[in-house]
């Protein structure tokens, strides 16, 4: 019997972006548990997979566009649960409150139940499409991971989970680059690819602008063979500074 296709996975991923008074603005970065199968002890965006009750609330909301709306769901449950950061939520819980809905959310709880429990609502609106990945070909679980972009709350004070992940930090794009470049930390290629792209903006207003000026088009790298050695490769017209890498050099998972 010949291989099935694998499953792809609809995903939500979020960049969570805090401004500085001077200089390039701070990223929230997670370092994922070595033992994990997918892309174990690299430094990720918070996120993961769009799970059946955010959907289920995407439904209740009645959103024009569901899948997106679903994804949005997931990336606001997933930075509560792997980071402990509350965002497009209104009123935004205080520290007590949001202490409560992330231990909910551990024990299995739907995000729109624990929303419902401490009377907090959405607000979608405040994150902002950036980019949408979908790897093929890939010897992992596939995903379709949607991008947002969102600034941090004011005294944000993020903690990281200690289970899929086992460190939590603020960082610059360029700096995390530079970690990696040395050595010192792993990113997988559609997270270098992203970072190269976020390192040029100088605040989070410059990032909204570069992605509302750039169409989010689902972006599926492909190996060409350039004199005579592959690289995998992007397109060329989606604002990313950085479109092939040889093949040899990527991280993939």
């Amino acid at each position: 019997m010949a291989d099935q296709p694998a499953a792809i996975i609809p995903a939500a991923t979020v960049v969570v972006m805090r401004d500085r008074p001077s200089g390039a603005p701070e990223l929230l970065m997670l370092e994922r548990s070595a033992a994990m199968s997918f892309a174990g002890g690299a430094l990720v965006f918070p996120g993961g997979r769009v799970d059946p009750g955010d959907r289920a609330l995407a439904e209740v909301g009645g959103a024009d566009d569901p899948e997106d709306a679903a994804a949005r769901i997931a990336a606001v449950r997933e930075a509560i649960e792997e980071a402990g950061i509350a965002l497009a939520l209104d009123p935004m819980p205080d520290a007590a409150v949001l202490g409560e809905m992330r231990a909910a959310l551990h024990g299995g709880m739907p995000l729109g139940e624990a929303l419902e429990r401490v009377g907090a609502g959405l607000a979608l609106d405040r994150l902002v499409p950036f980019a949408r990945w979908l790897p093929l070909g890939v010897p992992h679980r596939i995903f379709d991971t949607r991008f947002y972009l969102a600034r941090a709350p004011e005294g944000a004070a993020p903690s990281v989970d200690a289970t899929e992940n086992s460190r939590l930090f603020w960082a610059t794009a360029s700096d995390v680059l530079e970690e990696a470049d040395a050595g010192r930390a792993t990113i997988i290629f559609p997270t270098r690819r992203n970072l190269e792209r976020l390192a040029l903006f100088g605040s989070f207003n410059d990032a909204v602008a570069d992605a509302r000026a750039h169409p989010v088009r689902t972006i599926t790298p492909h190996v060409e063979v350039r004199d005579g050695v592959e690289h995998l490769c992007i397109p060329d017209d989606l604002g990313y500074p950085v479109t092939a890498e040889r093949l040899t050099r990527v991280r993939r998972a």
